[in-house]
């Protein structure tokens, strides 16, 4: 079972008391982790003169207010034995989000997700994209009006990749499952790239041929998948296990309509590490209506580490 530490909320200039950091707090509850909550303030141009009247800096005013403005924000889940961390970093938001990661070893962060200004339909917003593809950590975009706790968890899995990423998908998937008696789908959509040439008049090969290769290919697929889900105590003819074939965005928002966590890696097969979102991870999180838990492979090096 995949266990956090130690979290990161980042508020992201949020001052009203959300869902989402009810679920942090649940969370660390839940897994006895240290929770920081952070947010990241401007950097105001140095006015000496103005610094010396008011007797303190602009910049320390900036500070002061918005620790206060957290300190608010948590007061909700203030209780005898829980300790919550507060924290104020100045400069770009998902810079000192990553950075502050990297240096004090978080494990999870998690933020509700701000949409771009008048398009409310899309989950993600510019610093949410950052985060999911610089952060070394998995990130959590939690979309507000899903349920707490959770009802239905999508893990969405590649077996076929090399990049290890889908054996922490399903246990982060299974375990967050488990932990709020969310019911679990594992999803792998398999596709044979070559049929649709193969079967075109063009090119001359017996159907019975390519239908062969076909059922070859879907073999090797229910060979790996099943190698995974061994040790979670599935295979591909378990209920909760949809192996389809098709394209992988269509059949992944499909599968997602009444979710309401994806679990999914962000890196694609053929990516670059620390640098793009594969394009099949980037659809999907533009387009569905459930929160995302992205994660990325062991071999993932953070550009601004």
């Amino acid at each position: 079972m995949k266990r956090f530490k130690n979290i990161l909320y980042f508020a992201d200039g949020a001052s009203e008391p959300c869902d989402t950091l009810a679920r942090a707090v649940n969370l660390a509850d839940d897994n006895k982790a240290r929770l920081t909550v952070v947010d990241v303030i401007d950097q105001y141009p140095a006015d000496l003169e103005l610094e010396r009247r008011l007797g303190f800096t602009i910049n320390q005013l900036l500070h002061d207010s918005r620790l206060e403005d957290l300190m608010t924000l948590i007061e909700p889940h203030q209780q005898e034995g829980r300790l919550i961390y507060t924290q104020i970093l100045t400069g770009i938001p998902f810079v000192e989000v990553i950075q502050t990661v990297i240096h004090n070893g978080f494990d999870l962060v998690i933020k509700a997700t701000r949409p771009p200004e008048g398009l409310t339909d899309r989950l993600l917003g510019s610093t949410d994209l950052h985060l999911l593809r610089k952060c070394p950590c998995p990130v959590w975009i939690d979309r507000p009006g899903k349920s707490l706790p959770y009802n239905r968890v999508l893990a969405a899995v590649d077996p076929m990749s090399e990049l290890g990423e889908a054996r922490l998908i399903l246990d982060l998937a299974t375990s967050l499952a488990d932990n709020v008696n969310a019911d679990l789908k594992v999803l792998h959509s398999w596709n044979f790239t070559a049929e649709s040439t193969l079967r075109g008049g063009l090119v001359r090969i017996p159907a019975v041929e390519v239908d062969r290769m076909v059922l070859e290919e879907k073999n090797n697929h229910i060979i790996q998948f099943d190698k995974l889900l061994e040790g979670y105590d599935m295979s591909t003819e378990h209920p909760a296990v949809h192996l389809i074939k098709g394209m992988a965005v269509p059949n992944i928002l499909a599968a997602a309509e009444d979710a309401d966590l994806i679990v999914m890696g962000t890196v694609g097969r053929t990516g670059i590490p620390g640098l793009f979102i594969g394009n099949t991870a980037e659809d999907v999180m533009q387009n569905t209506q459930a929160s995302i838990l992205a994660v990325k492979p062991d071999c993932f090096r953070s550009p601004l580490a």
